[in-house]
């Protein structure tokens, strides 16, 4: 299929309920990962039940915040990005209207239409509502559901948060003797789901993004509790 001819980039919009979902997802494998590898190196390192619960605390706290900073400057960056893209678009089609016009017949023809159907079609949609006309066809954007930063950033932090929990509980409740590899255990379990829901929401092979998530994942951890222990000393 030939690509339209008209200037606008282009934007596959991506509503605010698919940012929450990437970001919920994305924020719960990173906190799995990244909490558990803290506490386990902390544990390597032979530790009290004492410092790991705070050490795990500090790092869900500081990831979360993290997490939720990142995920609303990202989208923020991504609204302006859209309210700039639909400022150019109004300004064009004030200005230039049957540019506008031609550029939208161009976007139909692209797509199969006959130069006929397709003048029809532009001048049949420009007359009923040209703005949301361009933008649909040209930009992807709904104007009315912008996406929203603090629904990412929310999503993120929270899903961060229950993610750090896992291995947090997993560490700290069993007895010493046990709570290294019931965490490995429970982190394990923790990151099949979320690489099957993370492939769900895509579309992808889940079992592909399974195992891809669970072995990045125990990797993160062996290595992190190979040098806490290597490193560790008793009595910490």
């Amino acid at each position: 299929m030939d690509k339209p001819h008209h200037d606008e980039f282009h934007k596959g919009g991506m509503g605010t309920h698919l940012n929450a979902l990437r970001a919920a997802v994305l924020g719960a494998n990173d906190g799995i990962v990244s909490t558990a590898s803290l506490v386990l190196g902390v544990a390597g390192a032979a530790a009290s039940s004492e410092v790991i619960l705070i050490t795990g605390v500090a790092g869900l706290t500081a990831g979360a915040l993290s997490m939720a900073v990142g995920e609303y400057v990202s989208v923020s960056t991504q609204r302006d990005t859209e309210k700039a893209l639909l400022a150019k678009e109004r300004y064009e089609l004030e200005h230039t209207p049957k540019h506008e016009l031609a550029e939208l017949v161009s976007i139909y023809e692209a797509k199969g239409l006959t130069p006929q159907t397709a003048q029809k079609v532009a001048e049949e949609l420009t007359v009923r509502d040209a703005f949301a006309a361009h933008v649909d066809a040209e930009l992807g954007i709904n104007p009315n559901a912008l996406t929203n930063p603090w629904h990412a950033a929310y999503a993120s932090a929270a899903s961060f948060t229950a993610g750090s929990l896992i291995p947090i509980f997993a560490i700290t409740l069993p007895s010493e003797d046990l709570r290294v590899p019931i965490t490995f255990a429970s982190v394990l379990i923790a990151l099949m789901v979320t690489g099957s829901l993370s492939a769900y929401a895509g579309g992808s092979s889940q079992r592909v993004a399974t195992v891809r998530v669970v072995f990045g994942g125990l990797l993160a951890m062996a290595i992190t509790y190979g040098i806490g222990t290597l490193f560790g000393v008793e009595g910490i």
